[in-house]
């Protein structure tokens, strides 16, 4: 007589029964671990000296070996998505359709995320600059992967990662969630942008300002289209811009920039 196999248990996809919960592990896997971080950073750096003596590197070296470099650069890029999935499947069937995020309008949200980039790169550069010449933030140099073959496709890959794992989450997934819970709309909005601003204390408390601004901005653009695109769209342009045009206007025009 052999044993029967034991019968496996099925057990139901748990929807938004916990949306506080869902919240909380998907930011602490992501973007709140993030935050922590940030602030750990900020704390450091204060301790050392002036801020505007000291420099931030965004996408540095991973490794002297050029090989394994790539692939911690694109391990780098690759495993911070999985939280975005994740949220994704949490927000259930048709998602991308819900949150705009779909090819549906593809001109309206490359258009409009046009217009959003411009309207807020240009103040926010201006933000930068006062905040590191008033001590407040430190500089941030936006790549340290230096003049290889692989930089620019690697900086173009991370700032589109960057722009979907922070819209996703921090815009799409937080708001369902805490709409979920019956928070008020204005409470929504602070909550995102202070989350924002919070994981960018690693530059200091210009890029903390500067990108809480941007996270209400966002939200409200986010309520107003109900469209995820137009947002992942300038998102992706001003880390484009940050990552590889800074650079590349540098080298052409050296005697412009520091």
């Amino acid at each position: 007589m052999t044993d029967a196999a034991p019968t496996p248990v099925r057990r139901e996809f748990p929807g938004p029964a916990r949306p506080g919960a869902e919240l909380l592990l998907v930011l602490g896997v992501s973007l709140g671990q993030s935050a922590v971080y940030s602030i750990v950073s900020l704390a450091d750096s204060l301790t050392r000296g002036p801020l505007n003596r000291q420099t931030q590197t965004l996408n540095p070296q991973q490794s002297t070996r050029v090989v394994f470099d790539l692939i911690e650069q694109l391990l780098a890029i690759a495993f911070p998505l999985v939280p975005v999935l994740l949220a994704l499947y949490l927000m259930g069937p048709g998602v991308l359709r819900r949150i705009g995020l779909d090819l549906r309008k593809p001109g309206f949200d490359i258009g409009a995320g046009v217009l959003l980039a411009a309207c807020i790169g240009v103040p926010g550069l201006a933000l930068y600059v006062g905040a590191v010449a008033l001590n407040l933030n430190l500089n941030v140099a936006t790549s340290g992967i230096g003049p290889q073959w692989y930089a620019v496709p690697v900086l173009v890959l991370s700032a589109l990662r960057a722009a979907l794992q922070e819209e996703v989450i921090v815009v799409a997934f937080l708001i369902d969630r805490l709409s979920l819970k019956g928070w008020r709309f204005w409470a929504v909005l602070l909550t995102s942008a202070l989350l924002r601003g919070s994981y960018h204390l690693y530059q200091g408390f210009g890029g903390f300002v500067g990108n809480a601004v941007m996270g209400v901005v966002f939200v409200l653009v986010y309520r107003r289209w109900g469209r995820l695109g137009p947002l992942v769209v300038a998102h992706f342009i001003l880390d484009f811009v940050s990552f590889v045009g800074y650079d590349l206007a540098r080298q052409l025009a050296p005697g412009l920039f520091p």
